[in-house]
């Protein structure tokens, strides 16, 4: 039989797998999602793409502040539920809570475990100039994610993908992945292998403070740092346009042979130095403007090279 599940999960990343699963049959029997928040011009309150997803599938949801009470704990429980999948969800899940369903609480993890755990796994891989990435379907324990591992999928990580890039295939990935890991649940043959003493990291959440590019490291190193922040928040410099320093963010770029100083802008075709060989620009946006391809910003912005970006 179809197992009955409660679903937690927030961003984007999330929306693939809660449609999988109702899509295989599984009964949603509620889900969590953080509380809509005041986003556009007028700042009205913006439900998150879980909680959008969910009452078009005319699912209960629930957006609770806290699940440190009794009252969470009475509440998940009366959902009868035979497991939790979460995803992405954005809060701490306690040992109370853990314990409700019978066959427990299974994290979808987008790295390979135990490398990366922790809360910005793709940003840390991309930057880390990581060969792959991944995802692990865990059954959670209290700690951070440290559980037992079900099943994982890898896939490589190429010097041109960003974290957009990495974070739509994983999410298509992770939801074909969960899907079979709770039909193995269903059948009783879901299999878990303890973490690996050896290999941990952590990907802490990403400072906006280290978002400032250091153009004297080397370019593969530079443009790691540029795609790992891609789209948010965004690799930034300075350029000197008409008299100003202007901060742009570099969304994507690409390697090039070229030599110069660090931060020097070689050549019209937005080539700039890196410590050790050169990056050309493909992608960037101005602050308060859409992205556009570098062509698009030179029509607009004539640069003299050379010149150099702080």
């Amino acid at each position: 039989m179809p197992l009955r599940l409660i679903f937690m999960g927030t961003p984007d990343f999330a929306v693939p797998t809660l449609l999988e699963l109702a899509g295989h049959g599984h009964e949603i029997a509620a889900v969590y999602t953080r509380e809509p928040k005041p986003a556009g011009r007028g700042m009205k309150l913006q439900p998150t793409p879980v909680e959008v997803e969910a009452r078009r599938l005319g699912v209960p949801v629930l957006t609770p502040k806290t699940l440190k009470t009794p009252e969470a704990e009475a509440e998940m429980r009366a959902f009868d539920a035979d497991a939790a999948v979460v995803v992405a969800y954005g809060m701490i899940l306690p040992q109370a809570i853990l314990d409700v369903p019978p066959l427990g609480c299974f994290n979808l993890h987008a790295s390979l475990l135990p490398r990366w755990r922790g809360a910005a796994p793709l940003n840390r891989a991309i930057m880390a100039g990581d060969a792959e990435s991944g995802v692990m379907v865990m059954k959670m324990d209290i700690g951070l994610d440290t559980g037992d591992v079900a099943m994982a999928e890898r896939m490589p990580i190429t010097d041109s993908m960003t974290t957009r890039e990495l974070h739509d295939r994983l999410s298509r990935i992770g939801a074909d992945l969960m899907v079979r890991a709770m039909g193995a649940l269903e059948r009783g043959q879901l299999r878990l292998t303890k973490q690996a003493d050896e290999g941990v990291t952590y990907a802490a959440k990403i400072d906006k403070q280290e978002a400032r590019i250091d153009w004297t490291k080397p370019a593969r190193d530079v443009l790691r740092h540029c795609h790992g922040l891609s789209p948010f928040p965004g690799a930034w410099c300075e350029f000197p346009i008409q008299g100003e320093q202007v901060r742009v963010k570099i969304l994507r770029c690409a390697l090039t042979s070229s030599l110069g100083a660090p931060g020097t802008l070689l050549d019209d075709k937005l080539t700039i130095a890196c410590g050790d060989g050169a990056i050309r620009v493909v992608e960037l946006q101005r602050t308060g403007k859409q992205p556009m391809s570098a062509d698009e910003f030179l029509r607009g912005t004539p640069l003299n090279p050379p010149l150099v970006v702080m």
